[in-house]
């Protein structure tokens, strides 16, 4: 940066000089020759002449400097491109759809869209792009933003549009086929897909981080409308399950097998839309960042005060409090464990170690001041549905522990992007029913040979088009 006293050029009275005397030297030639060309017979009309010829000259390079400017042309007037520069007219009309601009062919402010989620593959070749761009012009589609998945025949591009409400995704796909696009699917978006995907991953990755939980749903949002199976290596009554997978996973084209860091295989299926080598590659990069990281559970707790006055704490559970949940077992009657595990009372000690694995959901445990379990609720995934579960300790029933567990698991179903949530019980169970009752959710009964099964839904209908629906929640393997 120059100041203001330095950036004074200084004052040189020689260069003036030089050009004063300059200016007088061509004058006194300007007039010798004058004179010596005036005094001839013919000068007047000569020094005429010569003055036409400069002004002529001097007209004929300022149109010729005018006409061959190197200025950009003017867009006004122009004809819509065609032939070889359609392409080129149409990739840069898509280009101000990803910028979120939309010109004369846009979609007008005021005019109802939609957003669209679309696959298709094209071959890879240049101006395969261009042609899709140049079809979703002509129907007046926005490209929001665009993912490339490349193959080793072809290229997969995803895209998230924004289109006119009155486009059908029938049309839509008609026309993205005439422009060379094959294998294509498309299914309505929401607001939440407006997230780019390197933004995405990273907050999966951070959630993945901070709980161990967060895996099967992390799969799930990355990988879209999808079922994930967590199929351990042992089962409940501890026999060998023979599920496996290799360190770097396997990918069969609408089937991703991964080694689970707890054991085990995690399957993710998706049978209307092979997966690519992209979406492999960041879903192995998940499952080794759990497995760098280890068992992890948030450990934020809620202290309460009951009616009565006693202070109880809430907090996140997992295998470590498998030796606290057996003792809560021996506490609890035989008929509270059979209202809890709809089976042999038995075994109930069996499933605890698969319950409390943040790979098959969520638990929540309460312990008294002392430090004693007196309380578990879990959530657990089941494909395409969600369950929770209760169990109270018996002397700690019947002060509002059910309904506060009940509550907290539906707020992290919620959270989880669930749909519904459901409870099996027995009939008579009139607790568990009044717990469901309070959550004020529109409610589903049923009731097959003496067992109940209450669901409720935690959203309202949205209208869906065909092939659109929601991804399943990942699936404990083993209901319980």
């Amino acid at each position: 940066m120059t100041s203001a006293k330095s950036a004074r050029r200084p004052h040189h009275w020689r260069r003036d000089l030089i050009e004063l005397a300059a200016l007088f030297t061509a004058v006194a030639v300007a007039d010798a020759i004058a004179n010596l060309i005036g005094h001839q017979p013919d000068g007047p009309y000569l020094l005429v002449a010569s003055a036409v010829a400069l002004v002529a000259t001097a007209a004929f390079h300022t149109w010729w400097a005018r006409r061959h400017s190197h200025a950009p042309p003017s867009g006004e007037g122009g004809s819509a491109p065609g032939g070889a520069d359609a392409a080129e007219h149409g990739a840069r009309v898509g280009a101000e759809g990803v910028a979120g601009g939309s010109g004369a062919g846009g979609i007008a402010g005021a005019e109802e869209t939609t957003l669209w989620r679309m696959r298709t593959t094209v071959r890879d070749a240049p101006g395969s792009l261009a042609a899709l761009c140049v079809a979703l012009a002509g129907l007046r589609v926005d490209i929001l933003t665009l993912g490339t998945h490349p193959l080793a025949q072809g290229t997969v591009d995803e895209f998230l549009l924004r289109a006119p409400a009155s486009l059908q995704a029938q049309e839509l796909s008609r026309e993205i086929a005439a422009a060379g696009g094959t294998s294509t699917w498309i299914e309505r978006a929401d607001a939440h897909d407006l997230v780019d995907i390197p933004t995405r991953v990273l907050s999966l990755a951070t959630r993945t981080a901070l709980d161990a939980a967060e895996l099967p749903l992390a799969l799930r949002q990355l990988l879209g409308r999808c079922t994930i199976h967590s199929l351990p290596a042992v089962s409940v009554t501890g026999r060998p399950t023979g599920e496996s997978a290799p360190v770097e996973g396997v990918l069969e084209e609408t089937v991703m097998r991964l080694r689970d860091p707890s054991g085990g295989v995690i399957s993710v299926e998706r049978p209307y839309l092979p997966f690519t080598p992209t979406e492999f590659a960041r879903a192995r990069a998940l499952v080794e960042l759990d497995a760098r990281l280890g068992p992890r559970v948030p450990r934020s707790e809620d202290v309460l005060t009951l009616p009565e006055g006693n202070e109880i704490t809430v907090r996140r559970a997992d295998r470590g409090d498998l030796a606290a949940a057996r003792a809560m077992h021996d506490r609890c009657s035989q008929r509270t464990l059979g209202l809890r595990y709809h089976g042999p009372v038995s075994d109930a000690d069996r499933y605890l170690d698969h319950l409390l694995s943040p790979r098959f959901g969520r638990t929540l445990a309460v312990q008294t001041a002392s430090g004693k379990l007196v309380a578990l609720g879990h959530l657990l995934w089941d494909g395409d549905e969600t369950e929770v579960a209760l169990l109270v300790e018996d002397d700690w029933q019947r002060r509002g522990i059910g309904s506060e567990l009940l509550g907290r698991l539906v707020a992290l179903a919620v959270e989880a992007g669930c749909d519904s949530v459901y409870a099996v019980t027995q009939s008579h169970n009139t607790g568990m029913v009044a717990a469901m009752r309070a959550l004020e959710l529109p409610l589903d009964y049923q009731i097959e040979e003496g067992t109940l099964v209450i669901t409720a839904r935690l959203t309202t209908d949205r209208p869906t088009t065909e092939g659109s629906a929601r991804p399943s929640a990942p699936t404990e393997g083993a209901r319980r």
